[in-house]
C-alpha cells in the first residue's frame, strides 16, 4: 500500500499543495477582517489538518496565530481571547458550542465541523454539532471573499500562552524574525528537532502547547508526511509507526512510560525500525525509563531543554543519555548559561544554582501586555525559566529541582498559585499548600493539603467537585489531604517545602 503524503488525519491527507491554497484562501478571509501584521488569530481546534492551515494563514499576513488550549474553563479562554485581542477565533464547532461564553462580544467566529477520526475520539452531541449563535461555517466564509494574492509578509511564531504564577497565563510574543534569525533559527530547529526534508513525521501531542506547535508547523511545511493524531494512544501509535514508516515524532517522557506499560507481546507487534530521530522535551525523563527505550527503539532518543521564553538551551543524543544519566545534555549551538544563586551571583564550577540561558541569533520575546513579567525573569540578557540545576566538568547540564512551584504533569505546566487562589474561595477553607508529588505515569501529580477554618468539617471529594468548576480537569489536584496546623515560616507563610520534600524523599527523586 502506498504510503501517505502531506498532513494526514485519519484516511484524510492534504498534499503541501492543497494545504497552500487552502491556507491562502483562509489568509484572505482573515485579510478582509482586517487582520494585519502584528494582529492575533485564535485557533480553538484538537489536531486538524484545519489548525494548521489556519497557522499558516496568520502567518502569510504576518499575524500571530495564538492556539488556545481547549481544556481550558470557560473564563479561562474568555481571558487568552481578551487580553491578546484576538481579530478572530478559527475554532471546531463543537469546542465553540461549548465555550460560546467565553467568546467576546464582536469577534468574529468562524467555525469549523470537526472531521470523523477526530469525533470519533472526542464524540460530540447534537445540540453541540448545530450551526454556533453568531459564528460562520468556514465553507460559507470562504466562498464569499477571494484568496489572499499577496507576497507572504515576515512570520512571527505562533503566539503561546504559558501559565504564569499569578494565575493568568501569559502570551509569548516575539517579533517576526529577520532574515539572519530565522535562518540560525531554521538551523538550531533543524539539528534539535532532527527536521529535514522529505522526513516522515508524526505528531501525538496537541497542537496548542509550545514545542508540538513548532515541530508541527515546520514539518508540514518541509516533510513528505506529518501524520496528526487526535489524541495519543499507545498501541495506535506503534500501528502508524509500521503503516507510515515513521522517521521522527515529538513526544513527552508520560507517552515513554505508556508505550512500556504495554503487554510485551504488544510491542512487539508492530516494526519501528524506521525511526531515525525520536525527540522528546517538556518533563524530565526517569532514566530507567530512557534506557528502556534506548534499549527498544535503539539510540534515535534525544532529548532538549528550555521553555517557550528560551528555545532548545541543551541537547541529548542517546549516547549522552547512556553516558551521564540524567543529564538534559551540553549546549545547543550558540546558547548560553548562567548558573547563579540566590543573590544573582555566578556559582562556582559544578555549583548548584538557578538556570538563565539565551541563544545567539534567536529572537527575543516579550510577554504580551506584561513587559514587567518578562523583567522579572532576565538577567543581563539570560532568561531563566525557574531551574535549578548544575553544569559538570565536561558540560552537560543536569536538573535538579525548580525554584517557582510549577508543576511539570504529563509534560503539562500547572501552576498551584492559580488553584490555591480558587481552593481559598472555597466554603470552610482556612488555608492550603499545592504542589507536586511523584507520579510513576505523569512524573508528577498535584496534592492540595487543605487546612480548614475552626469548627469547619470539609471533605476531599467536596473539594474537588469545588475546583472542578472553576478551572480545567487536568488542574483539579489528584490528591486531597485535609490537616490542620500546617508548618509555617516566621511571616506565617505555609513552609510548603515541608509538606512536599517526604514524598520526593521517599520516591529517591526531587524533579
Amino acid at each position: 500500500m502506498a504510503l501517505s503524503t502531506g498532513i494526514v488525519s485519519g484516511s484524510r491527507a492534504a498534499s503541501q499543495a492543497e494545504v497552500e491554497t487552502r491556507s491562502r484562501h483562509i489568509a484572505g478571509g482573515l485579510k478582509a477582517l482586517g487582520v494585519g501584521a502584528g494582529d492575533c488569530v485564535a485557533i480553538l481546534m484538537r489536531n486538524d489538518i484545519a489548525f494548521l492551515e489556519a497557522t499558516y494563514a496568520a502567518m502569510m499576513l504576518g499575524a500571530y496565530a495564538v492556539p488556545v488550549n481547549w481544556h481550558f474553563k470557560a473564563e479561562e479562554i474568555a481571558y487568552v481571547l481578551r487580553d491578546c485581542g484576538a481579530k478572530a477565533l478559527i475554532g471546531h464547532l463543537d469546542l465553540v458550542n461549548h465555550y460560546v461564553a467565553a467568546v467576546p462580544d464582536g469577534l468574529t467566529v468562524v467555525t469549523v465541523v470537526p472531521p470523523p477520526e477526530i469525533q470519533a475520539v472526542y464524540p460530540a452531541s447534537g445540540d453541540l454539532l448545530r450551526p454556533a449563535p453568531g459564528a460562520v461555517d468556514i465553507e460559507t466564509w470562504l466562498a464569499a471573499v477571494p484568496p489572499y494574492d499577496g507576497p507572504a509578509l515576515p512570520a512571527p511564531q505562533s503566539m503561546i500562552y504559558t501559565s504564569g504564577t499569578t494565575g493568568n497565563p501569559k502570551g509569548v510574543r516575539r517579533q517576526a524574525p529577520t532574515p539572519e534569525e530565522a535562518r540560525a533559527t531554521d538551523a538550531l530547529r533543524a539539528l534539535v528537532y532532527g527536521i529535514r526534508p522529505g522526513l516522515r513525521a508524526l505528531l501525538p501531542g496537541p497542537l496548542y502547547h509550545s514545542a508540538p506547535n513548532s515541530y508541527g508547523t515546520r514539518c508540514g511545511k518541509l516533510g513528505a508526511a506529518l501524520v496528526l493524531m487526535p489524541r495519543f494512544d499507545p498501541e495506535e501509535m506503534l500501528r502508524l509507526i509500521e503503516a507510515e514508516r515513521i522517521e521522527g515524532i515529538f513526544m513527552v517522557p508520560t507517552m515513554f512510560i505508556r508505550l512500556l506499560k504495554l503487554p510485551e507481546a504488544v510491542r512487539r507487534r508492530y516494526d519501528c525500525s524506521s525511526l531515525k530521530f525520536v525527540i522528546h522535551a517538556a518533563a524530565p525523563c526517569p532514566v530507567d525509563v530512557k534506557a528502556a527505550m534506548i534499549a527498544w527503539w535503539g539510540p534515535v532518543i534525544h532529548e532538549f531543554y528550555g521553555g517557550t521564553e528560551t528555545g532548545p538551551v541543551t541537547y541529548a543524543t542517546s549516547e549522552d543519555a547512556l553516558k551521564k544519566p540524567g543529564t538534559v545534555g551540553r549546549l545547543s549551538p550558540g546558547a548560553e548559561i548562567l548558573v547563579v544563586d540566590d543573590a544573582g551571583q555566578p556559582v562556582p564550577q559544578g555549583g548548584v544554582g538557578e538556570i538563565y540561558a539565551r541563544i545567539a541569533g534567536y529572537p527575543d520575546f516579550t510577554y504580551h501586555n506584561n513587559p514587567q513579567k518578562r523583567r522579572e525573569v532576565d538577567l543581563q540578557g539570560f532568561v531563566t525559566c525557574g531551574d535549578i540545576g548544575y553544569v559538570d566538568p565536561e558540560g552537560y547540564v543536569f536538573l535538579c529541582d525548580r525554584k517557582r512551584d510549577m508543576v511539570i504533569s504529563g509534560g503539562v505546566n500547572i501552576y498551584p498559585a492559580e488553584i490555591e487562589a480558587v481552593l481559598h474561595g472555597l466554603p470552610g477553607v482556612q488555608d492550603c499548600a499545592v504542589f507536586g508529588v511523584p507520579d510513576a505515569e505523569f512524573g508528577e501529580a498535584l496534592m492540595a493539603v487543605v487546612e480548614p477554618q475552626p469548627g469547619m468539617v470539609i471533605d476531599p471529594v467536596a473539594i474537588r467537585a469545588g475546583l472542578s468548576e472553576k478551572l480545567a480537569g487536568y488542574k483539579v489536584p489528584r490528591h486531597v489531604e485535609i490537616r490542620t496546623g500546617l508548618p509555617r515560616e516566621d511571616s506565617g507563610k505555609i513552609f510548603k517545602r515541608r509538606l512536599r520534600d517526604p514524598y520526593w524523599e521517599a520516591a529517591g527523586r526531587k524533579i
